[in-house]
């Protein structure tokens, strides 16, 4: 197989990564592949359809031109400070430049142990691969920034964690893995040489408009403030917004125990990890000014005039929740039809969204069906319901505009069960069903679009290892 690597992270200073070959596995086999991502990749589809393809994204051959590393990083963990984490099962093979010019880096996932595993066996189970394929396409496909999967193999392998379960590699695209965790290991150290190559590999890669660290910052904040509204307007709850988790691209990664919500209410959280609710869909947005705080004070170190710089990077950090703002108003009135904006928009949305929350109305099927009869059976007052759409027509929606903006199918939690459970069993046919499904999400299929029942509703989900 070739890919067309061309790296640069490796070039950046020794103490920023480990050089790292992945572990190899008994018995690789290729449960799914990206044939329109390899394309952009300059990787030949038809390469994917071959067993080395296996091979290669299990970790057990090493493509000519890869230069295999695990990054270093450290990060806040629901608010705590580690000053060590890193590529803990993860190897990045290397970077290409696509062919529509973007450079991307392909990491393997649940490749082995490395040096920062913390005495993990650097494994992944099936679930949590076959959860991060359907929902980073998903959420492509929607149109959120966002890693994408590039394929995804069963080991021939046990993992053991509370039970055993079956081995599994997704191999993953981003246009970097660099994160505000990163920024903060070496600001937190001390280490100036590799905070300075840092930030000048990141401007060049990814803002090569920024005009030193201020600059940087203030990119970053609008990039990270434009994702989140857009997470907001999918009902989607990242569910670990630790700062190892925030990438400096402005991508979605890390899909541990990610879900979309079903019945509406904003304090929704999914995460068995998140026990007090920090990263609640509703907090999203502060958490998010937080995580900037914190790459804002990693950068200070490069600044000549400490003082100033801290009274400047506060100010910006200020100025995410008004950009916030302006984004969710523009993600909410697209997704209502709303072509011209009025002062009046901010309350329309916020009533619909209080209605919803107090008949715990499907988020996705009620703005997918706004145009019908079908989104006021998602009320219970729908006197209350009919009264907001009477407001809501006065703005003379635009039905294209709302079909563009709300799509008929999400990943619902309880249909990646249902898949991960027969994929235990060998059965791949409902994955690749579901996947279908929601890269297309403007198409109606109706049992994907189903709501839940009581008996089948998911309340939590699980980090991925």
């Amino acid at each position: 197989m070739h890919i067309p690597f061309d790296n640069t992270y490796a070039q950046l200073p020794a103490q920023m990564y480990t050089a790292q070959l992945p572990t190899p596995v008994n018995a690789p086999q290729m449960i799914a592949y990206n044939a329109d991502l390899a394309a952009i990749l300059g990787i030949d589809p038809a390469d994917l359809d071959t067993p080395e393809a296996a091979q290669v994204f299990a970790g057990n051959h090493i493509p000519d031109g890869a230069v295999p590393l695990s990054q270093v990083y450290a990060g806040h963990q629901f608010g705590n400070w580690n000053p060590q984490l890193g590529d803990g099962r993860a190897v990045l093979l290397g970077e290409v430049v696509g062919t529509d010019g973007i450079r991307r880096d392909i990491q393997l996932k649940g490749s082995g142990p490395t040096p920062y595993s913390r005495q993990g066996d650097g494994r992944a189970w099936l679930g949590p691969v076959i959860r991060e394929y359907l929902v980073s396409e998903a959420m492509h496909a929607m149109g959120v920034p966002t890693t994408r999967a590039l394929a995804a193999v069963t080991t021939g392998e046990d993992v053991y964690r509370e039970e055993v379960f079956p081995g599994a590699v997704i191999a993953r695209v981003a246009q970097s893995y660099i994160r505000v965790g990163t920024f903060q290991y070496f600001a937190s150290r001390g280490d100036m040489t590799a905070l300075h190559a840092l930030t000048d590999h990141v401007i060049a890669r990814h803002y090569p408009q920024a005009n030193g660290p201020a600059e940087l910052l203030d990119l970053v904040i609008a990039r990270y403030a434009g994702l989140i509204a857009k997470w907001m307007g999918l009902g989607f709850i990242h569910g670990v917004m630790n700062t190892d988790n925030v990438s400096i691209a402005g991508e979605t990664i890390d899909y541990g125990p990610c879900a979309f919500i079903d019945g509406f209410h904003p304090d929704s959280v999914f995460s068995a990890i998140d026990q007090f609710g920090r990263y609640a869909y509703s907090n999203q947005p502060g958490i998010g000014a937080w995580n900037m705080a914190q790459f804002a004070t990693a950068l200070i170190p490069l600044m000549p005039e400490r003082e100033a710089a801290i009274t400047d990077f506060t100010a910006a950090v200020h100025r995410m929740p008004g950009i916030y703002e302006t984004e969710w108003l523009n993600v909410f009135r697209t997704k209502l039809g709303i072509a011209n904006p009025d002062e009046g928009d901010h309350s329309l949305i916020t009533d619909l969204l209080d209605l919803m929350t107090k008949d715990g109305a499907d988020f996705t099927n009620t703005f997918s069906n706004l145009h019908t009869a079908a989104a006021r059976d998602q009320f219970i007052n729908r006197d209350a319901f009919d009264a907001w759409a009477q407001r809501w027509h006065q703005r003379n929606p635009a039905h294209d505009l709302m079909m563009r903006a709300n799509p008929q199918v999400i990943p619902r939690n309880h249909r990646i069960e249902e898949v991960i459970v027969a994929g235990r069993h060998g059965d791949y046919a409902p994955f690749h069903a579901l996947l279908a499904a929601v890269t297309q999400p403007d198409q109606l299929h109706p049992d994907f679009a189903r709501a839940p029942s009581k008996d089948e509703q998911v309340t939590r989900t699980f980090c991925g290892t």
